[in-house]
């Protein structure tokens, strides 16, 4: 059963950031915990390796809220050094797949529509907007001061593309919305190369030249400061283990994936996200893609086995009911990220818990 959203769809970005979250996010009631937190998340002991990742956590007051709900890791959403705009409103919408949405299906375009039900998948297209880096600094530090026992803060970051921008440019912002972002105490970093960066290039982690100059400036200005690498779906094996290779040498978690692109119109045949016509094509989530997230971590195991890689395995994708927790943990994720099942079900954790433990 689908719960009030903590992040109401219905409302813009900045009416979400202003005044949310919603449902019972909005209820100040902490779930009890009991015993010493024994999971390891980089190196910080956690009550479950559990959390959401970079995207519906949109300020301190979502993460405190995350927290107190039980998701013992929470991914702050992506900042960047300077002010970054979001996309037009709406930024979230319902999607309907048949089934996975694997790469044949996504061929074809999707309907969406406000009608969200289960099995629950959706589209959403937010630009990764930011704030000013001095508002987002002095917020990100409550969200730090917010985790409580057992539990760990993530600052997630990107660089930002600009025109007439050279790689090293590009590069040079990455490193500084690293060191703006290390500022903060936050004890754990992520850096986001899973959104478009690049110009009309496509995503950061699919060029693997720029992601390892990135990886290898980050690492110089944030020290030991564990650091996350999230990134999309591969699709060639030479490439993923190449992926690893840089994750070895200059990270200590890989997380994936963040969702797969489809092209999004309404029941009418238009262009369901307002907007430039690059919004045509949209970021899908949910159940539809758990069978993505799951591949991607089997086969990233499978090299970090063959390798004797030491980074850790974040899996993200479908996670909306219990045993797709346990199905990533099966797989060889080491911790589990809920996006679009936390948002309709803020209870996702606790019935993690309940169903099993602290594993």
């Amino acid at each position: 059963m689908l719960q009030t959203p903590f992040f109401d769809p219905l409302k813009s970005y900045e009416e979400n950031y202003d005044t949310g979250p919603f449902g019972i996010f909005a209820d100040h009631n902490q779930i009890a915990v009991t015993g010493e937190p024994s999971a390891d998340f980089l190196g910080h002991k956690v009550y479950l390796p559990l959390g959401i990742p970079a995207g519906p956590l949109l300020n301190s007051a979502f993460c405190k809220a995350a927290f107190e709900k039980g998701f013992d890791v929470c991914v702050y959403k992506t900042v960047r050094s300077g002010v970054f705009p979001c996309h037009p409103f709406p930024n979230v919408l319902a999607i309907h797949p048949d089934g996975d949405l694997t790469f044949e299906a996504l061929k074809s375009p999707l309907i969406a529509d406000t009608t969200y039900s289960l099995p629950l998948s959706i589209t959403n297209s937010f630009g990764v907007p930011s704030k000013d880096a001095a508002i987002w600094q002095e917020d990100a530090k409550k969200a730090v001061e917010a985790a409580g026992k057992g539990q760990v803060l993530v600052l997630s970051f990107m660089g930002t593309v600009k025109p007439n921008q050279t790689e090293a440019e590009f590069i040079d912002d990455y490193v500084l919305a690293a060191r703006l972002s290390a500022e903060t105490g936050a004890k754990v970093l992520e850096t986001n190369f899973s959104c478009p960066n690049i110009g009309n290039e496509g995503l950061v982690c699919y060029n693997l030249g720029v992601t390892e100059k990135v990886a290898k400036g980050i690492r110089s200005v944030i020290g030991k400061t564990p650091l996350i690498l999230k990134v999309g779906y591969y699709h060639d094996d030479v490439q993923l283990e190449q992926l690893a290779e840089i994750a070895n040498e200059y990270a200590d978690s890989i997380s994936g994936i963040n969702t797969l692109q489809a092209e999004i119109r309404d029941a009418a045949g238009n262009q369901a996200l307002p907007g430039s016509p690059a919004r045509l094509r949209s970021g899908v989530c949910g159940a539809g893609i758990k069978w993505a997230g799951l591949d991607f971590v089997r086969r990233l195991k499978a090299i970090r086995d063959k390798r004797a890689f030491t980074f850790s395995i974040e899996g993200v994708g479908g996670v909306t009911i219990p045993a797709d927790y346990k199905e990533y943990r099966d797989a060889g994720a080491d911790s589990v990220m809920t996006a679009t099942g936390a948002m309709w079900n803020p209870s996702l954790a606790k019935e993690i818990k309940e169903t099993y433990g602290n594993a």
